[in-house]
C-alpha cells in the first residue's frame, strides 16, 4: 500500500514555447526552495539527542550508553540511505519527502518518555536507542529525494552551484537546534513541567523542534513537485541544451533496483574511493558537533546556553565554506574536486588541533569551532556532487545512499558516537581529539587516492 502511495506520477505530453519556458523557471526555484526548507527541517529532529546529553548525566546515565545510543541514530540513518536510496529513486519526491519529515518529527516527540517517565534503566536505554534508531531511519528519506530534485530539475553544469546552496540547508537546520534547545525550554518548559525546571530542556531539545518541522513538511508537501515530465515539461537536458556524456533516453526512464546496484553502483570503483572519504570526513564533522556540548560545559565549565552557541556557530559557519568550496570548484579547479577537498581537509585540521588546545578561553572556542565548520562540510558537499556526476540522474538516490551508508555507518555510528563515547569515558578528551585527528589523515589520504581515478573518470 505505501509503494503505491509513493508511486511517480506519470508523465504528460511536454508543451512547448514561452509559456512552458515560464512555467519551467517559475517551478525550478518552487522545487528548489521546497527541498531547501524541508531538508532544514530534516536538521532540526535529527541529532537534538547530543544537545540532551549534558542534562542526562543527572537522571543517572553514562556517557558510554548514551554514546550507545546516539550511535543508534547514525547506524539507522547509514541502513536507511542504502536502501531508501534506491526507493526514492521510484518514489514521487513531493510525496517521500514530506512523508520522512513527519515520520522523524513523531519519533522525536516520543524520545521524552524513556528519560522522564520510564523508571527501569535498562528498559529506559532500550527504548531511547529504538526511538533513535527510528529517527535516523526516517531521516535517511530526506537525502535522496533531494538528489531526486536536484538532478532533475537542474543540469550538470549547474548541479555543483545548486548543490551547493542546498547543501546549506542542513546547515540552518542544525544550526538552529542549539537556539531552540535553549529557548524552547525557556519558552514552553513551564507550561509543562511547572516549577521542575530540571525537565524543561525535554520540550526544548524534543517537542519543539519536532512541532516546527511538522509545519514545515506542510510547506514542502505545497511547493515540491517530482519531476519536469510529470508536469508536462521537457528533460532539464533539453530545456538547457546541456547534455553530459552518460546521458541517454534511458536516464529519463524508472530502472529497477537491481540494474541500479548491479549496473551503476556497486561497479563503480570511483564511487567507493569518494565513500572511503567521506566516511572519515564524517567521523570529524560529528566527532567534534555531537561532543561539543558535553566537552565545553564538562571539560571548560560552559554555560548550557554559551555550548548551545557555539553549536550554532558550527554549523552556520558551513554556509559560506560550502558556497566558497562550490564556486572554487566550478571555477578555479575547473571541476576537479579532489584536490580542493584535501586543501579543505588540512585547514580542518590545523583548527581541530587549536580547537583542542585553546577552547578553555569561550571566545576562542567558538572562534575556532566556526573555523571547522567553515572547512569541513565543502568536502561533505564536494563529494556528493562527484557521487551524482558518476552515475545517471535516475540513480543518483542510490549513488548517495551508499555513500550515506559508509559515512553514517563507519564514520558517524562507529567512530564518532560509539568508539569516541568510550573513549571519553575510558581515557578522556585528549585521546579523543588524537582520534579526530586520526580521522583527517585518513580523510586526506582516501582523498589522495581519488585524485588519480578522478583523472582516469575524466
Amino acid at each position: 500500500m505505501i509503494m503505491g502511495f509513493l508511486t511517480q506520477p506519470a508523465y504528460k505530453p511536454a508543451q512547448e514555447g514561452p509559456e512552458a519556458d515560464r512555467k519551467y523557471r517559475s517551478l525550478r526555484l518552487q522545487v528548489f526552495m521546497g527541498a531547501f526548507i524541508a531538508y532544514a527541517g530534516f536538521y532540526l529532529v535529527r541529532k537534538n539527542f547530543s544537545m540532551a546529553i549534558p542534562f542526562l548525566t543527572s537522571f543517572g546515565f553514562e556517557k558510554g550508553e548514551l554514546g550507545i545510543v546516539l550511535s543508534m541514530n547514525a547506524f539507522a540513518y547509514a541502513f536507511s540511505r542504502l536502501i531508501m536510496g534506491p526507493v526514492s529513486d521510484r518514489s514521487d519526491a513531493r510525496k517521500f519527502l514530506p512523508l520522512g519529515l513527519v515520520a522523524a518529527a513523531v519519533s522525536m516527540c516520543f524520545m521524552i518518555i524513556p528519560i522522564a517517565y520510564i523508571r527501569n534503566h535498562t528498559l529506559s536505554i532500550v527504548v531511547m536507542c529504538i526511538l533513535n534508531a527510528l529517527i535516523g531511519w526516517f531521516n535517511g528519506m530526506g537525502y535522496p529525494p533531494c538528489t531526486r530534485i536536484i538532478t532533475h530539475w537542474f543540469s550538470q553544469t549547474e548541479r555543483g552551484t545548486m548543490s551547493s546552496i542546498w547543501n546549506c540547508s542542513h546547515n540552518i537546520g542544525g544550526a538552529l537546534v542549539g537556539p531552540m534547545a535553549v529557548y524552547g525550554a525557556l519558552w514552553f518548559g513551564s507550561w509543562f513541567y511547572g516549577a521542575d525546571e530540571s525537565r524543561y530542556f525535554l520540550i526544548g531539545t524534543f517537542a519543539f523542534p519536532a512541532a516546527v518541522a511538522l509545519l514545515i513538511a506542510v510547506v514542502a508537501w505545497c511547493l515540491v513537485r517530482d519531476t519536469p515530465q510529470s508536469q508536462g515539461l521537457c528533460s532539464i537536458e533539453k530545456f538547457k541544451n546541456d547534455y553530459p556524456k552518460n546521458y541517454s533516453e534511458k536516464s529519463e526512464e524508472t530502472l529497477s533496483v537491481k540494474e541500479i546496484l548491479g549496473k551503476y553502483i556497486f561497479p563503480n570503483k570511483l564511487l567507493w574511493c569518494v565513500c572511503l572519504a567521506d566516511a572519515f570526513i564524517f567521523m570529524v564533522r560529528y566527532g567534534c558537533l555531537d561532543w561539543a556540548p558535553t566537552y565545553l560545559t564538562e571539560a571548560h565549565g560552559f554555560d548550557i546556553k554559551d555550548a548551545g552557541w557555539a553549536y550554532f556557530a558550527y554549523e552556520f559557519a558551513a554556509i559560506p565554506g560550502t558556497l566558497l568550496c562550490g564556486w572554487l570548484s566550478d571555477s578555479l579547479f575547473k571541476g576537479r574536486r579532489a584536490w580542493l577537498n584535501i586543501i579543505y581537509t588540512v585547514f580542518a585540521a590545523l583548527f581541530v588541533l587549536l580547537y583542542w588546545k585553546f577552547s578553555y578561553n569561550p571566545t576562542l572556542a567558538i572562534t575556532f569551532l566556526i573555523c571547522i565548520g567553515f572547512f569541513i562540510y565543502g568536502p561533505i558537499m564536494l563529494l556528493a556532487v562527484q557521487a551524482m556526476d558518476l552515475v545517471p540522474k535516475n540513480a543518483a538516490g542510490a549513488a548517495v545512499g551508499l555513500i550515506g551508508f559508509c559515512t553514517y555507518l563507519l564514520g558517524t555510528a562507529v567512530f564518532a558516537n560509539t568508539v569516541l563515547g568510550f573513549v571519553v569515558q575510558n581515557w578522556g578528551w585528549d585521546i579523543n581529539f588524537i582520534f579526530v585527528l586520526g580521522g583527517c589523515l585518513m580523510a586526506i589520504f582516501f582523498m589522495a587516492l581519488t585524485v588519480r581515478a578522478e583523472k582516469r573518470h575524466e
